[in-house]
């Protein structure tokens, strides 16, 4: 199967290379190249110093690499390179900072100051946490390990399939010799890992590995410092993530909920003893979805909550339920599904770094709700495509909402092609936010088109009860959303009902899929990374353990709730022109998904073309894959709906 998927690669590579598009993304492109993409800060202890990352673009290119950056929260000093790398950690000094470029970094910040790698381990590390001496640095290993995770390209497998497993372990590397030593025990996989107050104990979410796939059925444990058997706190029957002490290290608090991606982190934030016990939900029936948390004393948390209509920070005092908003916006505070924020240790200071769909990423320190805006590296960026408008509307009894981008250089007295981008997921949201050098909203927004993003059921933003609302129903229920919500555009933007397109990635490709099956008012598609058969796409994708919480039993036991919400099944009512993509090497949403879609349009005399795009994962990271993808789907766009 796999050299028949490179062969239609090579054969379609070239299809529509020579198409004449009538809008040409390069210029877009090239000017979004020289924004400053600011990401994961991190705030020292005391809020003194801000550290995060950029990435790093050479020639034009998106290069894979990012900067450490630091500076002074008061703004005295310029912003200052300390090495390359990612996953940030500040010791307990507010002075030294640690972080990841394949060894462990460590810096003390001043000026002049570099990093020097403190480890030399052959493997993958990651998520740094120092002790609270700061003697200590404890780290996720996986030893011989050189995999990204399931965003990014499988390895090719040969011979026999399945065998060695390499997990993540906790370990603990001495601050000054780089000894490195794990605690953790051989058949673990963790993923997450939180150090008590009193530097005896850590906090953990883990499973038996393989570590991308049964992230799904991970608990949560306590672990000696000094090693040994973990000891089981919490078992959940959905996902947990970002265990976090308390101050007085009395009690663990993690985030609870349906999630479909390992990251992409929401649900209700929940409590338990370390000890173990009753474990107690602190948000129920939120109307948001809270996406991160940090203590600030053993009572009140700082939360970071997804909306309907976008970000918002706040507090919840664990004791007596009440929240207060501190700061809200129609705008992202996050990196795709990661939240962009920290706190200092008394919760007085925060740092959030801020974009919308008008404004390119910059940072902002100070109290939750007097933030000021420290960094101005981006003031030189303007938008080169049109407003953006929050829509919301009414769906079998829902208040479901999107974000409606006007091309560029719009004109009220035409009327103009639009462009309908379900979001990946399915737990995910779509967010107004300054947009990647790559296929985006605002992009094809700069070129000429309406594009809406809905936020159907199984989306987060209002709270967990609408996550789970396309449980035993993809396509069913989120798509009559997504339609009543493109009718609702039609009735308030001169919009071209004829001149419809669908465009989606991931869980966003599958509702393509889906959505061409099931009606024909759309005149073009794009399928990226979508899934066509979800019978057959339980035996093939690596991460099949995060589908029963949806689907409610394997593909074995019960494969007709599979086969009612796949494409394939109702593939023959299909009349829309559709482009499909994907990279060779996903495991999240293999290529034979979108080559079984191809093959059946292709039989039934569907306008179609696959192009499978060489060693990318499901994340495409080559640069010139990348801005192919764009050029292709502005091409396939402006031949069916200009």
């Amino acid at each position: 199967m796999k050299i028949a998927l490179v062969a239609f690669a090579l054969a379609f590579a070239f299809s529509i290379a020579t198409a004449q598009t009538v809008a040409n993304p390069a210029p877009i492109l090239d000017q979004l190249v020289q924004t400053h993409y600011l990401r994961e800060v991190a705030l020292s202890p005391d809020g003194s110093r801000v550290a995060w990352t950029e990435r790093i673009f050479e020639k034009g290119r998106d290069t894979g690499r990012t900067s450490v950056m630091w500076m002074t929260t008061d703004g005295t000093t310029k912003p200052a390179k300390l090495g390359e790398g990612e996953s940030l950690a500040w010791a307990h000094d507010s002075r030294r900072i640690g972080w990841i470029d394949k060894q462990l970094y460590v810096a003390t910040t001043g000026r002049g100051a570099t990093g020097h790698a403190l480890t030399k381990l052959q493997g993958t590390l990651a998520s740094p946490v120092w002790a609270p001496d700061d003697t200590r640095v404890a780290v996720l290993f996986a030893e011989h390990n050189v995999g990204g995770g399931p965003l990014h390209a499988e390895p090719v497998e040969t011979g026999v399939i399945g065998g060695a497993i390499h997990n993540q372990r906790i370990t603990i590397v001495d601050g000054k010799s780089g000894v490195a030593k794990p605690v953790s025990p051989e058949d673990l996989h963790v993923y997450e890992l939180a150090w008590s107050p009193d530097g005896k104990t850590f906090a953990l979410t883990a499973a038996p590995g393989p570590g991308d796939n049964n992230w799904w059925a991970a608990k949560l444990y306590t672990l000696p410092v000094v090693g040994g058997t973990p000891s089981l706190v919490f078992t959940s029957a959905l996902q947990i993530a970002q265990p976090s002490w308390s101050p007085d290290g009395a009690t663990i608090g993690f985030i609870e909920g349906l999630m479909s991606d390992e990251g992409a982190t929401g649900g209700d934030i929940v409590t338990v003893a370390s000890t173990g016990g009753k474990a107690t939900n602190r948000t129920p029936n939120r109307r948001t979805t809270p996406n991160a948390f940090a203590w600030l004393s053993a009572t009140q948390l700082m939360t970071i909550e997804y909306t309907p209509a976008g970000s918002s920070l706040g507090t919840l005092d664990v004791s007596t339920g009440k929240s207060e908003l501190a700061w809200s916006g129609e705008e992202s505070v996050h990196e795709g599904a990661w939240p962009n924020i920290s706190t200092s240790r008394d919760g007085k200071t925060v740092a959030i770094i801020r974009s919308d769909y008008q404004h390119a990423p910059e940072l902002w320190v100070g109290p939750p709700k007097a933030l000021v805006q420290l960094t101005h590296l981006n003031e030189a960026r303007k938008p080169m495509w049109g407003q953006a408008k929050t829509i919301t509307w009414k769906s079998d009894g829902y208040s479901v909402s999107g974000h409606l981008l006007y091309p560029r250089d719009f004109d009220a007295a035409k009327r103009y092609p639009m462009i309908v981008w379900p979001h990946g997921g399915p737990a995910g949201i779509a967010l107004p936010e300054w947009p990647e050098p790559a296929l985006e909203p605002a992009v094809m927004a700069g070129l000429g088109y309406f594009v809406f993003q809905p936020n159907p059921r199984g989306s987060y933003g209002q709270g967990e009860a609408f996550v789970r609302g396309n449980v035993k129903d993809f396509g069913g229920g989120d798509l009559r959303d997504v339609m009543a919500g493109v009718d609702a555009v039609l009735a308030q933007a001169p919009i071209d009902p004829a001149r419809l397109g669908i465009h989606g990635w991931s869980y966003g490709g599958y509702m393509t899929m889906w959505t061409i099956t099931q009606t024909n008012r759309f005149k073009a598609a794009i399928a990226g990374a979508g899934i066509s058969n979800w019978q057959s796409y339980y035996g093939q994708n690596s991460i099949d353990q995060w589908m029963v919480p949806y689907f409610g039993a394997t593909v074995y036991d019960d494969p007709a709730v599979y086969a009612k919400s796949s494409p394939i099944t109702f593939v023959k009512k299909v009349k829309t022109p559709t482009l499909i993509v994907v990279g060779e090497r996903d495991g999240e949403c293999p290529a034979p998904q979108s080559y079984e879609l191809w093959h059946a349009l292709h039989v039934l005399g569907v306008a179609t073309e696959l192009v499978v795009y060489p060693g990318e994962g499901h994340m495409f990271v080559d640069p010139n894959n990348k801005r192919a993808l764009i050029e292709r789907a502005a091409a396939w766009f402006d031949k069916y709906l200009r």
